[in-house]
């Protein structure tokens, strides 16, 4: 009887709500093969090129790391709409010629600290203030965008630091060292979401508050983290998008919020809080900036690339809303 209910376990764990991440997973991979067919069709002898698939993974890279913190973010029951802002300010202050002067070091440091500590007072005020996350973040979205051009006197500041400029440029196995953050941030996020206790509280809060306080986790210092981890994700990737200017600018992170959220949600990361992946959020990042760069290579308007990505993020929310599991008890 045994080896008989191997089997039976197994098929129902792939219809299961376990199994649904890789399910997901799974899809988004079948999306981007297809976006990959298009790419061979439309655009044969630029698309499958070696520098252009660089050329997607290093437009990714920094989007994709503040995607990670929002994920985090998002899987304990939040939203942080200001991480294109705290971009920005991170930027400004880290390209200052002050900051400048202690070199590649001060200026990583800066970016850092700048995004943890706004992301700091996000957690605090949401925690312990009682702010709706969309009103406290929507409030640091405004006033960090104010900040940094307040600092740069709506001037664009230029990087004098060569390490930092060339950053975006040195390969190592032939892959741009944007890229290998990334993966790093990438990694580190898995590892933190799925094998750690710090993983388990985020989803523990995320699916139920209450309960979680109930079994013994402090939600409010458990918030605090996740909006402290997702600016240090910001203050990572304006390091990256610096680099990638040679430049800081209270202009840069423009709409990156939507993109960070756009790209969890069609990862899987539930809206409602509680389930999400971090290879999801990867993969979502991936198929956007795909879409991006076939709409480039193919000249075709931006007008009509952001109508095809908000149609994309009606059906991701769509599917979350109506699974087929819910469809046949109805």
């Amino acid at each position: 009887m045994a080896p008989a209910a191997a089997p039976a376990a197994k098929a129902g764990w792939w219809k299961g709500d376990a199994s649904e991440p890789v399910r997901r997973n799974l899809g988004l991979t079948a999306v981007l093969a297809t976006l990959v067919v298009i790419g061979l069709v439309s655009s044969p002898d630029q698309f499958l090129t070696s520098g252009n698939i660089l050329t997607i993974l290093t437009q990714a890279s920094a989007i994709g790391v503040i995607a990670i913190g929002m994920t985090f973010v998002i899987i304990g029951g939040g939203i942080d709409l200001s991480v294109g802002a705290l971009t920005a300010l991170a930027s400004v202050w880290c390209t200052t010629v002050a900051t400048q002067d202690f070199g590649a070091g001060g200026m990583f440091f800066t970016a850092v600290a700048v995004g943890a500590v706004a992301g700091t007072v996000n957690g605090l005020l949401i925690a312990y203030g009682r702010l709706v996350p969309f009103i406290a973040t929507l409030a640091m979205m405004v006033g960090a965008r104010g900040l940094a051009t307040k600092i740069s006197d709506k001037q664009t500041q230029p990087v004098n630091v060569e390490s930092i400029n060339r950053l975006a440029e040195v390969k190592l196995l032939g892959i741009p060292d944007l890229v290998w953050i990334f993966a790093a941030v990438t990694a580190v996020g898995w590892v933190l979401l799925n094998r750690t206790t710090f993983g388990r509280r985020t989803v523990a809060v995320g699916g139920n508050a209450e309960a979680a306080r109930l079994a013994g986790i402090n939600v409010r210092r458990q918030t605090v983290y996740l909006y402290t981890l997702s600016g240090l994700c910001c203050g990572i990737a304006a390091v990256m998008v610096v680099a990638q200017a040679n430049a800081g600018s209270a202009g840069q992170g423009d709409l990156y919020e939507l993109d960070a959220i756009a790209a969890a949600i069609i990862g899987g990361t539930a809206l409602t809080g509680g389930r999400g992946t971090v290879i999801g959020s990867l993969l979502g990042v991936v198929v956007f900036t795909t879409i991006t760069n076939l709409f480039i290579l193919n000249n075709l308007p931006t007008e009509v690339q952001n109508i095809v990505k908000g149609a994309i993020i009606v059906g991701a929310v769509l599917v979350q809303q109506f699974r087929p599991r819910d469809l046949l008890r109805h």
